[in-house]
C-alpha cells in the first residue's frame, strides 16, 4: 500500500495496520434531509426523513469510548432538523468529545440556545454575497436567516467560533473575495473554500451526474481563467482586507480549486491529495450505514452491532488493505480530503 510511514503512525492501528483500535474523528449524519434546495446538491431530493436517534447513539457509547473518539461532526442533511440533537450532544458532552455542527444556518436563530450550549464550534454554508447565496440555496432570504442565526448564537455565547464553508461552482466562482466579505459582514471567524464535487455518487446521488448536469454546475474552459483571476485576487487581497487566518486555505490549496476543474475538463491528469481518512475516521449516516469517508462505498451498518465491529469487519479491513490513495480513481478526484494529525 502506497501510504507513507508518517501517516501510519497516526492511524491508531494494532500490529495489523488495517485493524483499527482508535478512531479520532467521526462524522454523523443527524438527519437525512435538508431545508435548502441547493443547485449543486441532491440531498434535499430524498423522499425519506431519517434521523440518527439518541437510542442508536447510546448503544455506541462504550464503543466510542474504547475507540478514543475525540471529535464528532454532526452533518447531514441539516442536523438541526433532528429534534433529538440536543440530547445527542448531551450524551457526547459527558464523554468530553469535541462537537462541531455543519449547518445551512437557516434554523440557527430558532435553535440558538441549544447550539450555543451543545457545540464547541460551527461551520455554516455560505455560497456568496446575499443575492448569490439565495440564488444557489434556492431559498428566499437565506442569507438574512443565516445572518440572524449567527447573531443569535453569538448573543448567547460571544466566544463561540463560527466559520463558513463555500463550495465553488458555476454560480459563484466570480465572487470569491465578495464571499469572504460576506462572511466578515455576518460576523464569522473565517471562511474556507472547496471545489464542488462533480464526479462521485455521494450526497444522495444514486448515480454519478450525467454530462449535462456536470456542465450546469462545473466550469467551462472559457470560465477557467476568470476563476484563476478571482483566486489570485483572493490570495492577494484576502489577508489585507480580512486579517491573517480568516481565509482557511493556503494559496496552494486555493489554486488547487482551479485544478479540480481543469481535471474535470480533461486538461490535466487527476492527482489524489494526501489523505488518511479511512484510517482515522468514519462517516455514519442517519440509518446507521458506515462509510470510511464521504465518497467510498459503505462497509457496514450499526444495526445490532458496534462501531468497533463495523470498522474492523472483513469488508472494512479489505477496503483499507487494498486502498492505494494515490492511484484510486475516487481519491484522485476528491474535493474534501482529511489529513488528520493528533
Amino acid at each position: 500500500m502506497a501510504v507513507n510511514a508518517e501517516m501510519s503512525s497516526l492511524r491508531g492501528c494494532t500490529e495489523d495496520r488495517n485493524i483499527l483500535d482508535t478512531l479520532p474523528v467521526v462524522v454523523v449524519y443527524a438527519h437525512s434531509s435538508c431545508n435548502c434546495r441547493c443547485v449543486m446538491c441532491d440531498i434535499w431530493k430524498t423522499r425519506e426523513s431519517k434521523i440518527f436517534e439518541v437510542a442508536a447513539l447510546e448503544r455506541q457509547v462504550h464503543s466510542i469510548r474504547r475507540l478514543g473518539v475525540r471529535w464528532i461532526v454532526f452533518s447531514g442533511g441539516e442536523p438541526l432538523l433532528n429534534p433529538e440533537l440536543p440530547q445527542l450532544c448531551a450524551v457526547l458532552r459527558k464523554e468530553g468529545i469535541r462537537l462541531t455542527l455543519l449547518s445551512t444556518g437557516l434554523l440557527l436563530k430558532k435553535h440558538a440556545c441549544d447550539v450555543a450550549i451543545g457545540f464547541d464550534d460551527l461551520i455554516v454554508s455560505l455560497d456568496g454575497p446575499p443575492e448569490i447565496h439565495d440564488r444557489i440555496r434556492r431559498v428566499d432570504r437565506a442569507f438574512v436567516l443565516l445572518q440572524e442565526g449567527v447573531a443569535s448564537v453569538k448573543d448567547i455565547r460571544p466566544d463561540v467560533r463560527i466559520t463558513a464553508r463555500c463550495t465553488v461552482q458555476k454560480g459563484n466562482y466570480r465572487y470569491l473575495l465578495e464571499t469572504a466579505g460576506a462572511a466578515k459582514l455576518i460576523g464569522l471567524n473565517g471562511v474556507s473554500f472547496l471545489a464542488v464535487d462533480l464526479t462521485s455518487a455521494a450526497f444522495n446521488r444514486p448515480l454519478t451526474w450525467p454530462v449535462s448536469r456536470k456542465t450546469e454546475i462545473g466550469l467551462s474552459i472559457e470560465e477557467l481563467p476568470v476563476l484563476e483571476e478571482n483566486i489570485d485576487t483572493l490570495i492577494r487581497c484576502g489577508e489585507q482586507q480580512f486579517g491573517s487566518g480568516f481565509i482557511a486555505e493556503s494559496p496552494d490549496k486555493l489554486r488547487r480549486i482551479a485544478r479540480h476543474f481543469r481535471v474535470q475538463l480533461g486538461l490535466e491528469p487527476a492527482e489524489a491529495p494526501v489523505c488518511n481518512a479511512p484510517w482515522v475516521s468514519a462517516v455514519i449516516e442517519a440509518d446507521g450505514t458506515v462509510r470510511p469517508c464521504f465518497f467510498h462505498r459503505a462497509v457496514g451498518n450499526l444495526r445490532n452491532t458496534t462501531l468497533e465491529a463495523v470498522i474492523n469487519n472483513p469488508a472494512a479491513q479489505e477496503f483499507r488493505a487494498t486502498l492505494d490513495v494515490p492511484t484510486n480513481d475516487i481519491c484522485k478526484k476528491c474535493v474534501c480530503s482529511l489529513n488528520y494529525r493528533a
